[in-house]
């Protein structure tokens, strides 16, 4: 199997864009990586497109935007994994040596209001009122609270550093700073998760562009990044046990081992923040923290831009913004930006080699690990 390497990286930004549809949204974030990679549309040999709410076809024309050359245009829909499936799935191709070339590209327009769950119409789910996103991580949280005494506090500064890190990103959604009392008093939606630990819905759009690695000197105008190892999965039944959380850990586990790393090697992370609270059971979760200490770690500063694990330097779901399709690969091209060091006032310090983005969806988790 090839290396793989990622060449260049692109973003439309978050936010909303009512005069814009996704073809000028995926046109900018695709011209932006193509940009960066020094790759001609016309080298490119196929695409794989993440969307969610976007009607049929929308890959087909988001990409021919850049023209009709031939190539196989694989629409991807994995809830908030979309795009990083796609990406996996491209660089698998590059690696077997079918490609050489390949597009990567998450999009989507949002409408506001709360994202549904897939339970059944009439389930016990939907009747209860869990069958919507914030109940879901609201029972984690409270879960959470009650087996390790993490406080309301510290999930409020969760949301609080996010916000922080968001006003640092040029492409975030969000780019202003909250306080502790701010994040508390703002209106419950599904207690304990109030309105500024919220992921808002979005429109944006990401692209990235990789290459088998001994192909890549012939274009590339920026440090190549590797694609160390990258993981899916569903989700496997686990008696007595969280079935997320298990989830979580199986899958960086097969991410570490196919990277040959492990979470003591990771620099600088990104993880799928949903919600705030996320922000403390995750990293327990792919072993950044030891289980139950997510709450003082948040605390301490250890997940800051400075601390020891760095954790959603651009701000995350929460603050950059939550356009389900294009999330995915805008989590990859942060940690590309801080492995080459151009993250600029929220680079990461100590020259960080290794990173890893956790992306989750309904009815897929992904990690993915990247090294210079």
């Amino acid at each position: 199997m090839r290396e793989v390497v990622i060449l260049g990286v692109g973003l439309h930004p978050f936010g909303r864009f009512p005069e814009k549809g996704v073809e000028e949204l995926g046109r900018t974030a695709i011209a932006n990586a193509l940009e960066e990679a020094n790759v001609p549309f016309k080298d490119i040999q196929a695409a794989y497109v993440g969307h969610v709410y976007q009607s049929m076809g929308t890959g087909h024309k988001v990409v021919t935007e850049f023209g009709m050359t031939g190539i196989p245009i694989i629409n991807q829909e994995v809830a908030c994994t979309s795009s990083t499936q796609g990406l996996m799935r491209a660089a698998y191709e590059i690696a077997s040596g079918l490609y050489d070339v390949v597009l990567a590209v998450g999009v989507e327009k949002m409408q506001r209001g709360l994202l549904a769950g897939t339970t059944q119409a009439g389930s016990f789910e939907e009747v209860m009122g869990f069958a919507v996103m914030p109940a879901a991580y609201a029972m984690k949280s409270r879960k959470h609270m009650q087996l390790y005494g993490t406080t309301e506090k510290q999930l409020a500064m969760c949301s609080v550093k996010e916000h922080k890190n968001g006003v640092l990103n040029p492409n975030a959604q969000y780019r202003k700073e909250c306080t502790v009392e701010e994040v508390l008093n703002s209106r419950m939606i599904a207690d304990p998760i109030t309105l500024l630990m919220c992921s808002p819905t979005s429109d944006g759009a990401s692209a990235v562009v990789i290459c088998a690695k001994e192909k890549a000197a012939q274009y590339v105008s920026k440090r190549p990044i590797t694609i160390a190892g990258c993981a899916a999965s569903s989700g496997k039944y686990h008696k007595g046990e969280d079935s997320e959380f298990s989830a979580m850990a199986d899958v960086g586990d097969l991410a570490y081992e196919k990277a040959g790393l492990g979470p003591q090697d990771v620099d600088v992370a990104q993880i799928h923040d949903a919600f705030s609270p996320a922000e403390i059971f995750t990293p327990e979760a792919l072993g950044f923290v030891p289980e139950g200490e997510g709450g003082p770690w948040i605390e301490r500063g250890e997940m800051d831009i400075g601390g020891k694990i760095p954790i959603n330097t651009d701000g995350g779901l929460v603050s950059r913004g939550h356009p389900v399709g294009a999330t995915g690969l805008a989590q990859i091209a942060e940690i590309v930006y801080q492995l080459r060091g151009e993250a600029g006032a929220r680079q990461v310090p100590n020259d960080p080699k290794v990173g890893l983005c956790h992306n989750a969806g309904i009815g897929g988790m992904m990690v993915t690990i990247l090294k210079r």
